[in-house]
């Protein structure tokens, strides 16, 4: 759809480590740098990135691309739409093909009506007469006009017709279809198209770029659902959202700490506190695809619940997951003071209560052993025996066992239980199923990698080196060599392979990311790889040797010309030069 040579401006404008840094926390390691990875769950940060030639690579799950690549996987795009957000964000002007000036990607024209209803609905709540109850309510909750703009907060109508919203973005130019794609709008029994929010107070959600794609919408006076929320659809997945993570994603690295509410008042209620790094979920129960989304940027997150029952049942639940023990996250509990939530403590002055409840969090585990004891009336054994059956398997699924075995002294001690019948109910089952490892590489191996990693370095010195390719005996490796050698032939010395120019099939590709991405540190001296595999295949063609002379004729000139071979291997084992001289 573009021309080639403005897909490469953009390229070439496009930072590949600031648009990592956008979703997940990238460090720097040496010479290059690394991420936590956005498209599998795991622990430690295993994407590479090389800024330079605007590369990634995960050692993980083998992701791996270019930034349009990781554009259109983490946001969902077409390669199309990935190059037209990065030319806007670079400032560079695209030219398409003739016809093509006014096709624009689904996914913008959606996110493009979600912002024009905010807007409107801002407009409406501020200035609108039958805003004036939603405008009473903020009041009374303390929220004045800065708070509002701050969070484009809005107010839906609730007119005669129910079209209030679709009239309005029929007349910016959005298309019915978007609008319903959307979830802006929906069609009655007779075909109508009506508006799906009246008369409630609206939240607009963003995703973690800052582009709204949903709303929060709140009832005002009696009814139910007292929320609803933006149906499903290509820009909101709510199992992915969370409600003010783009704008608290710097905090949360930052301080490696999120805190989770249960909803976009508390949120407001914790940033207006001082704690910007409170989020919430979208309408849905915090599950595994919000703990991947935040462990990019933070391994401890504290859940900041209601003290009423159903806030403590949505923290009870919330150890049923594996996915925080899998990602080995530091999960807490804070609780609230009784009767009030944190949008009560924010209307009544009372923040450093908030802050204090985050201080003073406990770890989850610690937080349900303590809630269950509550439930029991531990003066009778049975019941000390059904709370024990009934905390033993989550106590069992804590990884470490230095923390495992404090947890049953603690379980013991609350429930007063014996230890060893704590411990006997536990087991010594792991929190996760158990991961094979595959056994080391062999030295050969490791050490033919090497040499190709100093190849694709291209050092100057590489030069003065003569390196036979059957040295390489790996076939994975064999196949590699003959196409970074072809490269060294159109690049001068000292410059870096472009390995991402090789036209090979993906496996290949994959095998030359994976070696170009190695975080192993090559010597500094960088021929030693050279010689390191030179003597490895001299030492391996003298093994072959031996075996040979033992079946010759001494005296022959087959053994004579065999023995000057041995002899001038051995040399070159030693590191005392080649050549078949005796």
């Amino acid at each position: 759809m573009y021309r080639r040579d403005d897909i490469d401006r953009v390229r070439a404008g496009t930072n590949l480590a600031d648009l990592v840094g956008a979703v997940t926390t990238v460090k720097r390691q040496g010479r290059s740098m690394v991420a936590v990875c956005p498209f599998h769950q795991e622990k430690t940060a295993s994407l590479s990135i090389d800024p330079g030639r605007g590369l990634y690579y995960c050692f993980g799950c083998q992701a791996k691309g270019d930034v349009f690549t990781f554009v259109e996987e983490t946001q969902g795009l077409s390669f199309n739409e990935a190059v037209e957000a990065l030319a806007r964000n670079a400032g560079i002007t695209l030219t398409v093909d003739p016809g093509a000036a006014k096709r624009r990607g689904e996914h913008d024209e959606l996110v493009a009506a979600v912002r024009s209803a905010v807007e409107f609905f801002h407009r409406r709540l501020k200035s609108a007469p039958d805003a004036g109850p939603a405008r009473s309510y903020l009041r009374g909750r303390g929220y004045g006009q800065e708070l509002v703009d701050q969070y484009h907060l809005g107010y839906s109508p609730d007119e005669q017709g129910w079209d209030a919203l679709v009239r309005a973005l029929r007349s910016s130019g959005h298309k019915d279809r978007t609008m319903e794609g959307a979830g802006l709008a929906r069609r009655g029994r007779g075909g109508k198209l009506y508006d799906v929010f009246r008369g409630r107070l609206m939240f607009p959600i963003n995703d973690l770029r800052g582009d709204p794609v949903g709303f929060g919408a709140r009832i005002l006076g009696e009814g139910t659902p007292k929320y609803i929320n933006s149906a499903e659809s290509r820009i909101y997945q709510k199992g992915r959202l969370l409600y003010g993570l783009d704008t608290a994603r710097s905090l949360i690295a930052r301080s490696g700490e999120a805190i989770v509410v249960e909803g976009y008042t508390d949120v407001i209620a914790f940033h207006q506190a001082g704690l910007g790094n409170a989020v919430a979920t979208c309408g849905t129960a915090l599950g595994e695809g919000h703990f991947d989304l935040l462990r990019r940027f933070a391994d401890r997150i504290v859940l900041a619940f209601d003290a009423d029952q159903a806030g403590a049942g949505a923290a009870l639940r919330g150890d049923e997951l594996e996915t925080p023990v899998r990602l080995d996250l530091d999960l807490r509990v804070a609780e609230m003071p009784a009767g009030m939530d944190p949008a009560d403590l924010l209307a009544a002055g009372r923040m450093e209560d908030l802050v204090s409840a985050v201080k003073g969090s406990r770890p989850l585990l610690q937080f349900r052993i303590d809630r269950e004891a509550e439930a029991h009336d531990l003066s009778e054994p049975e019941a000390r025996a059904r709370a024990v059956r009934k905390l033993a398997p989550l106590v069992a699924r804590v990884a470490d066992d230095v923390a495992r075995t404090e947890y049953i002294r603690y379980l013991a001690r609350k429930l007063g239980v014996e230890v060893q019948t704590v411990a006997a109910a536990v087991g010594r089952r792991p929190a996760v199923a158990e991961t094979t490892t595959t056994p080391p590489e062999s030295a050969d191996r490791r050490a033919q990698e090497d040499l190709l990693r100093v190849i694709i370095e291209n050092p100057p010195e590489l030069e003065r080196a003569e390196i036979d390719p059957s040295w390489v005996t790996d076939e994975e490796l064999a196949v590699l060599l003959p196409l970074l050698q072809a490269l060294r032939a159109e690049v001068p010395a000292g410059t870096r392979l472009p390995i991402e120019s090789v036209e090979a099939d993906d496996q290949v590709r994959t095998r030359l990311l994976e070696l170009a991405f190695d975080r192993r540190p090559l010597p500094a001296d960088m021929l030693e790889p050279v010689e390191r595999v030179r003597r490895r295949a001299a030492g391996a063609e003298l093994a072959t040797l031996r075996e040979q002379l033992e079946a010759m004729e001494p005296g022959s000139e087959e053994h004579s010309d065999a023995l000057r071979r041995l002899i001038a291997l051995e040399r070159m084992r030693r590191g005392g030069g080649g050549g078949d001289e005796a």
